[in-house]
């Protein structure tokens, strides 16, 4: 992590009044394709980690049993509760929490995280997705900055003095061996992607061993 997490916070408390304003096509592309592939059950209960102010947290809330969002930056989650309020959605619950620190001990059977995972390390990434894994979550939807190919160093997408994304093949690698099988890869910008890991894919949904072979291969 090129920040600790009290700068981290500290920057997007500042941001949180204008944050949903300034997201760009890529964040809202990933986004809606999270929360299409999230798709909980009636029953289900819903961790969504680095909630922010709350874009996944809120729309998956009315097909959920209950959603729990977790976040470092206080700002930021007011945002979420004020809009929960103004929506009359009340199987919301937001708190501090980060990605190796969850803060949550109870059944969650889906993960999402949008645009905030790509703050930490590889070696730091690897370690979230454990702790994740550890919460037995059958599917996890991960929105982020990505590389799906060598960035351009003149062109990034993201901001290399606070963001360290990784590969897909990096990633992938990750949730193979947290006990994870990548069932879908949704290729938003070279730089911007959603993957959904899932510990019993059915065999529809898997994405063949070939292919996936293929895509890690190709983003290692």
């Amino acid at each position: 992590m090129k920040k600790s997490l009290e700068d981290h916070a500290a920057r997007f408390d500042e941001q949180a009044g204008e944050y949903d304003d300034s997201n760009s096509d890529e964040y809202r592309a990933c986004a809606s394709l999270v929360i299409e592939h999230a798709a909980p059950e009636e029953d289900d209960v819903v961790l969504d980690l680095g909630t922010g102010t709350g874009a996944i947290a809120l729309a998956l809330a009315p097909d959920a049993d209950r959603v729990v969002g977790r976040d470092i930056s206080e700002g930021m989650m007011a945002e979420a509760e004020a809009k929960a309020e103004e929506d009359g959605l009340e199987n919301l619950e937001f708190a501090t929490g980060s990605f190796r620190e969850p803060d949550y001990d109870g059944d969650v059977d889906v993960v999402t995280s949008n645009f905030a995972l790509h703050h930490l390390s590889d070696a730091e990434k690897r370690e979230a997705i454990e702790v994740i894994a550890a919460l037995e979550p059958r599917k996890f939807v991960l929105g982020d900055v990505m590389f799906f190919g060598e960035p351009d160093p003149k062109e990034p997408f993201y901001s290399p003095e606070v963001d360290d994304p990784a590969t897909v093949g990096t990633l992938a690698d990750a949730f193979t061996d947290a006990g994870f099988s990548l069932t879908a890869v949704e290729r938003v910008h070279d730089q911007v992607g959603v993957l959904v890991a899932e510990r019993n894919p059915t065999e529809a949904n898997a994405v063949s061993g070939d292919d996936a072979d293929d895509e890690t291969a190709a983003d290692a």
